[in-house]
């Protein structure tokens, strides 16, 4: 053996939590072990040093000063072995990335852009997955997530930002134009702008939403009350209908069967194709689109890469 002076490695980690904590009992927490074992780790450590390491009184417990520059040392080194196994770790991956993202963004957004990624970034392979709302990355097989701030992230995920949600009612041409001709869309009131620029080319004079279904979606319920909360604007339906999912109403949208409200990065290639007009133009809702992931990203070179290209992606919207 190279160390013949070396302690017993085993009680080092209990011995360094003990004395950043002043505690054997938040230590042992921290381990996840009892707080026996932390104790009778404590006391080989002592034993095989010939050396007292704390002063215990009835409810303190403080390191000595050479406990205090023995835990630096042993932090210090930790601290090394830690980075020097994310080098390695770093290095060796190179399997497929893992990556959750909600439905309707997946289908409409992410797939359609793929080709760009194995054409930009052509060794990096990236399995897809639909799902919504918080993820576990200790329970959930996945490496990274791409979500809607719309729920409370825990404080040890990474949330890096690509882009902020703007949405606003949607249709088919067809649609917008019979509803202008037939003054489906209300008049502007007093005060208000006569005309809405907005990204489907359809600038409408316009203050609120008549004589038209409305769709709406299960997965995102409020969304047309967002819009009227943000915008002011009425909406005296026709009708309502309600549709499983995202998906399902944006595609009832571009059919003609009602107007939809339009998240732009779910809609945006609609616009340009122009099979969806925007009449209102679109507006923030002050949510946003983040990856998630469970370590900063400069610590996978895979997941650094992702990020860049969803942002690259995500510059027009």
């Amino acid at each position: 053996m190279r160390w013949p002076d070396l302690p017993p490695l085993n009680s080092l980690l209990p011995f360094e939590a003990t004395v950043r904590h002043t505690s054997m009992t938040r230590a042992a927490e921290e381990l996840h072990v009892t707080h026996g074992a932390v104790s009778r780790q404590i006391q080989n450590l002592e034993k095989s040093l010939g050396v007292t390491l704390f002063e215990r009184g009835t409810r303190a417990l403080r390191p000595t000063p050479q406990a205090r520059r023995l835990a630096a040392a042993v932090r210090d080194a930790l601290d090394q072995v830690d980075t020097a196994a994310r080098e390695v770790a770093r290095r060796e991956r190179g399997g497929p990335l893992a990556l959750s993202c909600e439905p309707t963004l997946l289908m409409r957004w992410l797939i359609p852009r793929l080709p760009d990624l194995a054409s930009q970034v052509p060794g990096l392979t990236v399995h897809l997955s639909a799902g919504g709302g918080p993820v576990s990355f200790d329970r959930d097989p996945v490496d990274v997530a791409l979500r809607r701030d719309d729920f409370p992230v825990p404080a040890d995920v990474c949330r890096s930002p690509l882009f902020l949600e703007r949405i606003g009612p949607v249709c088919s041409p067809d649609l917008a134009e019979r509803l202008r001709d037939g003054h489906g869309f209300a008049g502007g009131g007093e005060g208000e702008e006569d005309e809405v620029a907005d990204p489907g080319g359809a600038g409408v004079a316009a203050a609120g939403v008549t004589g038209v279904t409305i769709l709406h979606a299960s997965t995102r319920p409020g969304a047309w009350a967002d819009w009227q909360r943000l915008t002011r604007r009425r909406v005296e339906p026709d009708g309502e209908q309600t549709f499983e999912h995202f998906y399902l109403a944006l595609q009832a949208a571009v059919a003609g069967v009602g107007m939809a409200i339009g998240p732009y990065a779910l809609v945006h290639d609609d616009l340009v194709r122009g099979q969806l007009v925007a009449p209102f133009g679109l507006v923030e809702d002050g949510t946003g689109y983040h990856l998630l992931s469970p370590q900063p990203p400069e610590r996978d070179e895979r997941i650094a890469a992702l990020l860049a290209w969803l942002r690259a992606q995500a510059t027009g919207l």
